[in-house]
């Protein structure tokens, strides 16, 4: 049975039927109808977590003062008007709500048909509330955030009793510069409102919202451009000028280098900056200054990699050495790529990690392009032919305690592989 198709023409059949399945489930029995795959690793998830399926557990929503504090922070304000445009005539027709929560999960803006709020309300679904997939459930705010991808739930498929009368369809908002989450936006309404496209709809505006995002920055990028040109060209010898994300914005007397690893918390002085060296850095309004220092030694030392993949949300790299430490964060595709090398340390051909991410050995474009920027800021401490860490380099992969929590935004065969408890060391 299609319970999809089935929502879509007899909502009340498939909510109960859901509720069957749920109740089946959670009991340890035999389900009428197996659960979507994504639900049902999150209902996983809920009860290795320890979440009380029949208790509605809220944490204290967060104060106005802190509410309006972390909306005039979040990137999220740039794109509110086009995910407003894209998401509240359609919504407050549907009678559904538009809903914007930040990288942590908390409520930040709350909007749409004035009956379906009131209901919101009775659901702990307020400004301020902490909806995250590990304190009230599977839901369509929490649970695209941890699986990094848009998520559809539907009555039952709620882990929560008191939220199997509602539905909803989240979408994840990443950063384009980095592919840090910045939030989730979440259409929800009562049960009855259910379609099966407004998924689409959501991850289609969301889509728009990060273009919007992406089009903000190569803006910046252009502003300090501007304000870059006109130094370099008095400067000698090599020099780049950086956003604070390290973004190149210009280079002088060196190959273009589209973005740089800058170390965490950077200062003014001479530094050690992967993939370039000791440099000058000097500070520039909207970024950095850096130029390279010729005549400085190269610090000796070993290398230690620190890969820590133990949170839900969010994955790092670490480069210990003797120029230093610096720190990265992970987008999903890059942490699953570093993971597997940290388990095969002999390497991995493209065919072979093609085959691990997707099951086809044949997509090694894809590969040799993402390994291609993962080399970028790693350098020489990532080999090639095939792709594995450096001889002599130490690497430490950080993981989840429980070997199921591993990377739960991950399709890939061979991370799912690893996710059995006797997998990993």
């Amino acid at each position: 049975m299609d319970l999809t198709r089935l929502a879509a023409v007899d909502n009340a059949r498939a909510a109960r039927v859901l509720s069957e399945v749920r109740s089946a489930r959670l009991a340890g029995q035999p389900a009428p109808v197996a659960p979507r795959r994504v639900i049902e690793q999150s209902w996983e998830r809920m009860l290795r977590g320890g979440v009380d399926p029949d208790h509605d557990v809220r944490k204290d929503p967060l104060s106005r003062d802190e509410v309006q504090r972390r909306r005039e922070t979040s990137a999220l304000r740039h794109v509110l008007p086009v995910l407003r445009e894209g998401l509240l005539a359609v919504a407050d027709v549907a009678h559904h709500i538009m809903v914007i929560a930040d990288e942590e999960g908390r409520v930040l803006w709350r909007e749409g048909s004035a009956p379906v709020l009131r209901k919101a309300d009775g659901l702990g679904l307020q400004l301020g509330a902490d909806w995250r997939e590990d304190v009230v459930g599977t839901n369509g705010v929490g649970t695209p955030a941890v699986v990094r991808r848009p998520v559809q739930v539907f009555a039952s498929e709620h882990f929560v009793r008191s939220q199997a009368g509602w539905t909803c369809a989240g979408a994840p908002l990443t950063d384009p510069r980095d592919g840090r989450l910045l939030g989730v936006v979440d259409v929800s309404g009562p049960l009855e409102t259910m379609h099966p496209a407004t998924l689409a709809w959501v991850d289609s505006v969301a889509k728009l919202a990060e273009a919007r995002l992406r089009e903000m920055h190569g803006q910046s990028l252009e502003r300090l451009r501007a304000v870059a040109a006109p130094l370099l060209a008095r400067l000698g010898g090599r020099a780049l000028v950086v956003d604070a994300d390290g973004w190149t914005a210009a280079v002088s007397g060196m190959p273009y280098l589209r973005r740089v690893a800058l170390p965490r918390s950077l200062s003014p002085g001479l530094k050690w900056v992967p993939g370039l060296g000791s440099c000058v850095v000097e500070p520039l309004a909207g970024g950095w200054l850096l130029r390279a220092a010729a005549d400085e030694p190269v610090p000796r030392g070993a290398t230690r990699i620190v890969l820590d993949l133990r949170r839900a949300r969010s994955w790092s790299v670490e480069v210990r050495g003797g120029a230093g430490s610096w720190v990265r964060e992970l987008s999903p595709r890059h942490a699953e790529l570093l993971c597997l090398l940290a388990t095969h340390r002999t390497g991995r051909t493209a065919s072979a990690l093609a085959g691990d991410l997707f099951g086809d050995p044949a997509r090694t474009v894809t590969v040799r392009a993402e390994m291609s920027r993962v080399r970028r800021y790693l350098g020489a401490l990532l080999e090639h032919r095939p792709y594995r860490f450096a001889d002599g380099t130490e690497v430490e992969a950080l993981l989840p305690d429980d070997p199921r929590d591993l990377l739960p935004h991950s399709t890939a065969p061979a991370v799912d592989r690893l996710r059995a408890p006797t997998a990993l060391p």
